[in-house]
């Protein structure tokens, strides 16, 4: 038996819903043979909600029972979106995924391996500098939930401002080898500034609050993840160090 689902959606010449797009291809997916209904003026519209009492477009409906929008669409099938401000570790995943295929990616342009100790080195240098763009689209926001933690902030606030800045620097100089004497102070200062506050906000003052790494906006939880980007900044310092010399 056909499964069939009126859809309600906008489709002006200037705006198509794009919650509308992606219910009408949720319910195609799920098997539905959708009767796709176009609002296609702002009178049209508002007469759909009023006649309806509802908010929003898009609408679905199934058996003639009205599912609601995109996000009650997809909890009608199983598939809740995350509730707000619900904390996740997908963005700083992303950016460890993304430095680390062009670490590889450069590794195998230069050396025809990407397996090498260069492309861990890039790996490394390539998200800090990823991290610190994201924290500098916003440096207003990414200052005031630094200061939530970072001990040094605290006690000298141009620091939140100036970290991102500094982060970006000592990648890029990292990446390139350059300026070593330089890089190399920078990521150790601020490395162990980073690794001593996370340590103490989570491990030891058991604070539930959400890390500045990937910026302002962030729904980061502070813990093992942001220790560990420290703590990778504070080894490459080291190897960057000592590397010379072996």
């Amino acid at each position: 038996m056909t499964k069939t689902a009126e859809l309600y959606r906008m489709v002006m010449d200037k705006h198509v819903c794009p919650y509308g797009i992606k219910s009408k291809w949720l319910l195609e997916r799920e098997g539905y043979q959708v009767e796709d209904r176009h609002l296609t003026t702002r009178e049209e519209t508002d007469a759909f909600k009023e006649r309806h009492g509802v908010e929003t477009t898009p609408q679905t409906f199934i058996d003639g029972k009205r599912i609601g929008g995109y996000t009650d669409l997809r909890a009608h099938f199983g598939k809740p979106l995350p509730e707000p401000g619900t904390t996740s570790y997908t963005p700083v995943l992303a950016v460890f995924a993304a430095a680390g295929a062009l670490g590889m990616a450069i590794s195998q342009f230069v050396f025809d391996t990407p397996f090498t100790l260069r492309a861990a080195e890039w790996f490394i240098a390539f998200s800090m500098v990823i991290l610190a763009m994201l924290k500098l689209q916003d440096v207003e926001k990414f200052s005031s939930m630094f200061l939530g933690y970072d001990l040094l902030a605290k006690r000298f606030v141009p620091y939140s401002y100036a970290y991102p800045f500094l982060e970006f620097g000592a990648g890029v100089l990292m990446a390139a080898h350059s300026l070593s004497w330089l890089s190399i102070p920078v990521a150790l200062v601020i490395g162990t500034i980073g690794a001593a506050s996370v340590f103490y906000a989570v491990y030891v003052q058991k604070r539930d609050i959400k890390c500045a790494c990937v910026g302002g906006s962030s729904n980061v939880p502070l813990g093992f993840v942001s220790l560990t980007e420290n703590l990778a900044m504070i080894g490459m310092a080291i190897w960057m160090l000592l590397r010379p010399s072996m």
